[in-house]
């Protein structure tokens, strides 16, 4: 910073030409500069002077030391030369205050104005240098101070990254052991990425330590999802196999010429299909239609048949109802033997006289029934009442009952009142059995 001045042409003095150096003036009345905040002005002709040998002299406080040469004009043109110097390094100053009252790195203002500083004594400027110096040093000290802040903060800063990653970290490998709602797991982990890129300032060994352990997590979570779905695959593509061939046993059904019996085979496919579970949802819609398809094509091939035989259909049910009116007609209790051979009859040609209309398959079967259960019981009891071994048994049942009552009489006479009671309850219970058989066989 010792820079010298513009020079004209003739030549620099010698030492010897500017002779011994003068002391120091001291100047009356003279005010102190300002010691911080805002540039400094010069006033050179206060801190300075030109000699006529155009030697330019600094005054301080330890007396004068030579800073340059002045050879290109007049003194004052010199002394605003070196001043204007001096307020660059002024300025220079003033804006590194401001930056560091702004938040500028406080580490590199302090290597800064330390630079300005160790540059003094050097500086080819006229001017208040122990102010100037005051200030260097006071904002030395300030930068050091938010420097030091800034340590400090920087410290709890990644103190509080590397606890809020080892939380991230943490919360990935919990997803990666156990989660497996696959969908918003993944999506977790992916919250959890962009949350870790927006935490900044760890340890570089830190940093990556728990990079790590977030990587490793997140391809253990990506393998089990991966097996998961190869396995989901595997026995979707089973699934797909055994409805395929459910699928196509119901299209075999719907060209069935057995209406009868397709209604339940088709129930013992859905249910089937149900105990499956589900294939992938483009194959399960594709063979749900074609099931649904077959099971509306029987159905309108049905109705069609239907309506193509209704005329038929009902010409049936009449020689039905025909049927029922004579099996109804019959009287079991008086001409049983009559009664039974209109229900064969009936039967035999029940099921050769073909289908009826749907609505009345239900009425038709219930009155058959009925009335065959009608024949049916009168037929039963008249086979009891002629059955010998019942008839005996109840004769049996009343002998057993006298023996007792008879048993009890002689109890009676006896003065034996305990004895004749319990032979006289034998002989109620018998008496009653004796009626329940007497009653079976029509006595």
């Amino acid at each position: 910073m010792n820079a010298e001045a513009p020079t004209q042409t003739e030549q620099k003095p010698s030492p010897a030409d500017i002779g011994p150096r003068p002391r120091p003036v001291p100047r009356p009345g003279a005010q102190a500069a300002p010691k911080t905040g805002g540039a400094l002005k010069a006033d050179p002709a206060r801190h300075g002077r030109i000699d006529e040998h155009g030697a330019v002299w600094l005054i301080t406080a330890e007396g004068e030391r030579q800073i340059g040469v002045w050879e290109a004009g007049t003194v004052e043109e010199g002394l605003a030369h070196f001043g204007r110097r001096f307020e660059d390094i002024s300025t220079e100053v003033e804006i590194l205050r401001t930056r560091l009252e702004k938040g500028a790195d406080a580490r590199k203002t302090k290597t800064a104005a330390e630079d300005l500083l160790r540059g003094l004594p050097e500086a080819a400027a006229l001017g208040d240098f122990a102010a100037l110096r005051e200030q260097l040093t006071a904002l030395v000290a300030k930068a050091e101070e938010r420097h030091a802040g800034e340590r400090e903060r920087r410290a709890a800063h990644k103190q509080e990254a590397a606890a809020e990653r080892e939380q991230l970290a943490q919360e990935a490998e919990q997803i990666a052991r156990s989660s497996t709602d696959w969908k918003a797991a993944g999506q977790r982990l992916r919250d959890i990425l962009e949350r870790w890129k927006s935490i900044k300032g760890l340890d570089r060994d830190v940093d990556e330590a728990l990079w790590a352990r977030y990587k490793a997590a997140r391809d253990q979570f990506n393998d089990r999802r991966q097996a998961h779905f190869a396995e989901l695959d595997r026995s979707r593509a089973q699934v797909k196999k055994r409805k395929e061939e459910l699928v196509a046993k119901a299209e075999q059904i719907a060209k069935s010429s057995d209406p009868d019996s397709a209604p339940a085979s088709f129930r013992e496919i859905r249910a089937a299909w149900k105990k499956l579970g589900p294939a992938s949802r483009e194959d399960e819609n594709q063979l749900w239609a074609r099931l649904n398809a077959a099971q509306d094509a029987f159905a309108a091939a049905r109705e069609q048949n239907e309506s193509e035989h209704q005329a038929e259909y009902e010409a049936n049910a009449a020689a039905k109802e025909s049927l029922l009116a004579r099996l109804e007609r019959t009287n079991p209790q008086e001409k049983l033997a009559e009664a039974r051979s209109v229900l064969r009859e009936v039967r035999d040609r029940w099921e050769k006289i073909g289908q009826v209309p749907k609505d009345r398959v239900k009425e038709l079967s219930r009155r058959l029934q009925e009335a065959a259960a009608r024949i049916e019981d009168a037929d039963r009891r008249s086979w009891t009442k002629s059955d010998p071994e019942l008839k005996a048994r109840a004769h049996q049942f009343v002998e057993r009952a006298e023996q007792f009552e008879a048993q009890a009489a002689k109890a009676k006479a006896s003065g034996k009142a305990k004895d004749e009671q319990k032979l006289l309850e034998q002989a109620a219970q018998w008496r009653q059995w004796a009626e329940q058989a007497q009653s079976a066989v029509g006595d």
